[in-house]
């Protein structure tokens, strides 16, 4: 499942890359206006207003995993808000609940978590286009509970028990007020499918910070991180979402072409 919808990601990054040209605007201007920054609106260099506001959405992969697999079930909120012409606050509020069964023991993990930080936009658009391939950053927290559902003791003498280990304890034991802490690189895209609807998804490289285990069992999975790896502070997570933007104000957009200064004419 998660190679369908990162493989949906990189179809839409390699969309989005392949249609990008130099921004065009809507109207020629003469040589003159072509040369400037756009400043107050003339009659030789209008300009062109952007709409900056806030960005809300869900992501689509949480809902569709808790259908096709009944261990699991989350939902994440997404938003973002728009700064600058480039620059974006970013964040991710979730929930997720996994049972896993490993060789020894079963165990559920239940938890929430939040992610803010920022977003850079490095896709040029076209006049009225607002679509985003971004790189970008998150501060994570996680608060969450893991519960040892049953185990077995790991024997090397197999001889009362052939075909499986002896069985520990059949009673759930919870281990409560656990959290975790990490940093996440975020490189994502995202394109207007309708007026002010966006299709996006990123994947995430997140590195932990601080991982409050429980005495006498590890975690080996954190809400919001994914699958904790033994011996290594690096998980991989990826969303794909749908989101509304809000348009609240208007900016100019600004002309990224340098001033072209004219050589000076050197006296005879």
């Amino acid at each position: 499942m998660s190679r369908y919808f990162i493989s949906l990601f990189l179809l839409s990054i390699g969309f989005l890359v392949s249609a990008q040209e130099e921004p065009i605007e809507p109207q020629p201007k003469d040589s003159v206006a072509q040369q400037e920054t756009i400043g107050p609106q003339t009659k030789d260099s209008p300009r062109y207003m952007e709409s900056y506001g806030l960005r809300v959405g869900v992501d689509l992969s949480r809902p569709t995993i808790t259908f096709f697999e009944p261990e699991y079930t989350g939902f994440e909120l997404v938003g973002d808000y728009r700064i600058t012409q480039n620059l974006y606050l970013a964040a991710e509020l979730g929930n997720e609940k996994r049972d896993r069964q490993e060789d020894l023991y079963n165990f559920t993990t239940s938890g929430s978590y939040i992610k803010v930080g920022i977003d850079f936009n490095t896709y040029g658009n076209w006049l009225d286009e607002q679509n985003l391939i971004y790189i970008g950053g998150r501060v994570a927290y996680s608060s969450f509970s893991q519960t040892l559902n049953d185990f077995q003791i790991y024997d090397s003498n197999r001889y009362w028990n052939p075909d499986d280990f002896p069985v520990g304890s059949t009673e759930a034991r919870e281990f409560s007020g656990l959290n975790a802490i990490w940093l996440e690189f975020v490189l994502g895209v995202k394109a207007e499918l309708l007026a002010n609807i966006f299709l996006g998804g990123s994947v995430r490289l997140g590195a932990y910070v601080t991982n409050d285990e429980p005495e006498n069992f590890r975690n080996l999975f954190i809400p919001g991180f994914n699958k904790v790896t033994d011996g290594a502070r690096f998980g991989i997570g990826y969303n794909f979402t749908l989101s509304y933007f809000l348009p609240l104000y208007k900016k100019p957009r600004v002309n990224k072409k340098k001033k072209i200064t004219p050589p000076v004419e050197e006296e005879q």
